[in-house]
């Protein structure tokens, strides 16, 4: 007497069942061996290639297996039409959903990996906060296909769903355009990189330590310890000074003497000013230095020279230097700096006194000189 089962005979059954269980233990036996031989390999060697293999092994499920195993188990028997169209959709599911657990990982893998080669790196502690944003969206964007792909496989009509998605999709952006706009911004900053977590910037008037890079705003610490806060959209919208990323720094200033000063000495200046800066060639580099303009009040000298480090106390102790030495050097030589003054030309009997004389240094010289 044979026994029969969903139109099945029992021994048709144990074919089935004994494929299925062959298929799952062959595959479950075969993702073990490739995992030690994989994770062996990715010790030795440094490429990502094999890093992404096995966490995806790892993360192949057990209960995935054994579906799709009982699925080829399944083909031994004979079913009714609608049965096997719903073994063929469980089967689809069940693989669409481990693919998207597989691309999951990967992005996950390439974040982990990212992030470990910029620790120490020319953008330090940056990969982890700039790499979180294209992370986010690469995995919002794994699920959403699948999930569409899941649907479609059940039998759902995606294409209404699609297009009603598309037209609420317009509206929710109308609602939410400046919050799109920092999100697309924000993915500019991590692309691009004007800046990184870490850099010192300067946006419009305010300065500070880049704290943090987010979705929507990015965060600085001031000098002053207070956090500033920027929406993404307006930062880029600004103009930005990155002062980390400078190699050297152009210092510019004048040197004003009194009129009256000898010829031969006010001469001297520029050579004087080159030996000062010569003497600290450490950390200087001497450029020019000019009597650029005879102005209302005082003889004018432009002083360009560069300093060789971005290292802001380091550009501080040097220009503090130089500026000394120059003052030493011309207290030596007896040439003054020169200052604006005020002359009151008030009448005596404005002020109840007598008018103070006018005093013109280049007059006193011309009658010394008589």
């Amino acid at each position: 007497m044979r026994y029969v089962l969903l139109g099945n005979p029992i021994q048709d059954w144990a074919t089935a069942l004994a494929v299925a269980f062959a298929a799952a233990v062959l595959v479950i036996v075969a993702r073990t061996f490739l995992i030690h031989r994989l994770d062996a390999i990715a010790e030795r060697t440094e490429t990502r290639i094999d890093d992404w293999f096995v966490r995806m092994l790892r993360n192949t499920y057990s209960l995935a297996i054994v579906i799709i195993a009982l699925y080829l188990g399944s083909l031994m028997l004979e079913f009714a039409r609608k049965y096997e169209v719903w073994l063929w959709r469980v089967a689809v599911t069940t693989m669409l959903v481990q693919a998207s657990i597989w691309a999951d990982t990967g992005v996950r893998v390439w974040r982990r990996r990212y992030r470990q080669a910029a620790i120490g790196g020319a953008d330090s502690a940056a990969g982890v906060a700039s790499t979180a944003i294209i992370d986010f969206i690469l995995r919002m964007v794994v699920w959403l296909v699948f999930v569409l792909m899941i649907l479609d496989n059940l039998g759902f009509n995606i294409t209404t769903l699609v297009a009603s998605l598309g037209i609420g999709g317009i509206a929710v952006a109308l609602a939410v355009q400046n919050i799109l706009g920092d999100l697309l911004a924000s993915l500019s900053i991590v692309l691009d990189k004007p800046f990184v977590v870490g850099d010192f910037i300067i946006v419009g008037e305010q300065l500070g330590t880049v704290e943090y890079i987010g979705l929507k705003t990015t965060r600085l610490r001031g000098l002053g310890g207070d956090q500033i806060i920027f929406a993404n959209g307006d930062m880029l919208k600004s103009r930005i000074a990155n002062q980390t990323r400078m190699f050297s720094r152009r210092v510019a200033f004048l040197i004003r003497v009194r009129y009256g000063t000898p010829p031969d000495r006010l001469a001297a200046i520029p050579g004087m000013v080159k030996e000062i800066i010569d003497s600290l060639e450490e950390n200087a580099s001497f450029e020019r230095a000019h009597l650029r303009n005879l102005g209302e009040w005082a003889v004018e000298y432009e002083v360009v020279y560069w300093i060789k480090t971005a290292d802001y106390f380091v550009f501080m102790d040097t220009n503090q230097a130089v500026l000394l030495g120059v003052m030493g050097g011309l207290a030596e030589r007896g040439i003054e700096i020169a200052y604006p003054t005020q002359l009151n030309l008030r009448a005596p009997e404005d002020c109840g006194e007598p008018a103070p004389p006018l005093h013109w240094p280049i007059a006193e010289k011309r009658e010394e000189k008589a």
